[in-house]
């Protein structure tokens, strides 16, 4: 396994009431006694990166021993089938469109690296206690053709670039609306859910899948979910069920851990039938924007998958890979603080004049480019058109000859956007002005 390095540790177990217990690791050898239901615990103190395999020794009335444990950063990723989407299915996807983002067919045929460690949640066996770890595994062969391809890219970028040791834990749901990951008494205690009625079984997966993880100490989080509750039509109740999900896990783990997440990808929404709402083109976009208004918690960072689906019916693009790098850069950036362009572009303000709208946003290049696409631009009637855009000093200029008067600019607003607005070859998030949710959707 790995344990997460520069903090303090937690090993616990089970034993006899009143059992002398003794834990030895890495120099350090810490003592207890079990309680009367047989419970025990100790602390270690932080330790340092080590790429080299060390044992442990739990010893009580008989001795426990883990062998070959790193020491390095600890991720959790979650979510619902893209983020489960497993290795195995590398092999036997058809070619991928966009040449430029590679494609790693044959990766857990050539994966032999053992500085990166998976462990794949069981939902049946993770709350029942397991004193030999088998669900930790090496990076390769069965294990990690069963793993999450998103994580596992992330991970891969995340150990080259560190040179550490790197532990993956999985634990998604194919399927699963958002609301199962979080305990149901979490939305009891936002006020917006006092109106709200919340379906889909909440906490039946936060319950056995994530709290027992949650005193195994960790580096951050990976979130990967949305198109089941986006096929509810959902908007702003979606932003503060994700906003309850990370606030929850931050303070099940008692740290303000960071918090990566991916845009769903584009999909023929409009094109589904459903028997509970009715889905439009404007159905994905709006769930976009419902998704993006969480970027403004703390510590918080999302990617943009706009360029990622080959095919709109496919609601399991294949770019796995470069959607776990693209939150590998995230974390590059944003936690490991290396500098590096980690975000593509992301919509701060505009202003109005002479006929034109003025954009600014985070991460762009401050220079000029020639035509930007993707861009649609109204007055005052709401009738957005096609719209000229340029980047000038790292401000986007739009406009439009048939709209004298702008009030509102939209960017890459639809279910298959085409845009071509990018920042270090990442894509701008899909946005615009007239954004409702700003005033609406409260962060605390």
């Amino acid at each position: 396994m790995v344990l997460q390095r520069e903090k303090p540790i937690n090993i616990w177990g089970f034993a006899s009431a009143g059992e002398k217990v003794e834990v030895s690791f890495a120099g350090q050898k810490k003592q207890t006694v079990a309680d009367k239901n047989g419970n025990w615990s100790v602390i270690l103190v932080p330790l340092k990166t080590s790429a080299k395999p060390q044992t442990m020794i739990i010893a009580g009335s008989n001795k426990i021993e883990l062998t070959n444990i790193l020491v390095g950063e600890v991720w959790v990723c979650s979510g619902q089938s893209n983020m489960e989407y497993q290795m195995r299915k590398l092999a036997k996807i058809p070619k991928p469109k966009n040449e430029k983002l590679g494609f790693p067919a044959d990766e857990v045929e050539k994966a032999k690296n053992t500085q990166i460690r998976i462990f794949l949640v069981n939902r049946k066996q993770l709350a029942k206690p397991d004193s030999t770890h088998k669900s930790w595994a090496v990076a390769q062969d069965s294990a990690l053709k069963a793993f999450s391809a998103v994580g596992y890219f992330f991970a891969k970028e995340i150990q080259e670039k560190l040179g550490i040791p790197v532990g993956m834990i999985s634990s998604s749901v194919s399927g699963s609306a958002i609301e199962p990951w979080v305990a149901p008494d979490a939305f009891a205690q936002d006020p917006y859910f006092k109106n709200v009625k919340v379906s889909n079984d909440p906490g039946k997966f936060y319950t056995p899948m994530i709290e027992p993880l949650s005193k195994f100490k960790i580096k951050g989080f990976l979130w990967y979910q949305g198109e089941t509750n986006c096929f509810l039509n959902e908007t702003i109740s979606y932003s503060y069920k994700l906003k309850t999900l990370v606030n929850l896990w931050r303070k099940a783990w008692g740290e303000q851990l960071p918090f990566y997440y991916v845009q769903i990808a584009p999909f023929d929404y409009s094109k589904q039938k459903s028997d509970k709402v009715v889905l439009t083109t404007d159905t994905e976009p709006n769930f976009w924007e419902a998704q993006q208004q969480v970027l403004r918690l703390p510590n918080t960072g999302m990617i943009s998958t706009n360029d990622l689906n080959d095919n709109g019916g496919d609601l399991h693009p294949t770019y796995k890979w470069e959607v776990g790098r693209r939150l590998a850069l995230l974390a590059l950036g944003k936690t490991y603080h290396q500098k590096i362009a980690f975000s593509g572009p992301i919509y701060k303000a505009v202003s109005f004049k002479d006929g034109k709208a003025f954009l600014d946003f985070d991460y762009t290049d401050s220079g000029n480019s020639s035509s930007l696409t993707g861009f649609t631009i109204a007055s005052k009637d709401g009738k957005f058109v096609n719209a000229d855009a340029i980047l000038k000093d790292g401000k986007v200029i739009v406009s439009s000859k048939e709209i004298a008067e702008p009030k509102a600019v939209r960017y890459n607003w639809t279910e298959n956007p085409m845009g071509n607005f990018y920042y270090n070859g990442l894509p701008a998030l899909p946005f615009r002005t007239d954004n409702p949710l700003t005033n609406q959707f409260k962060t605390n």
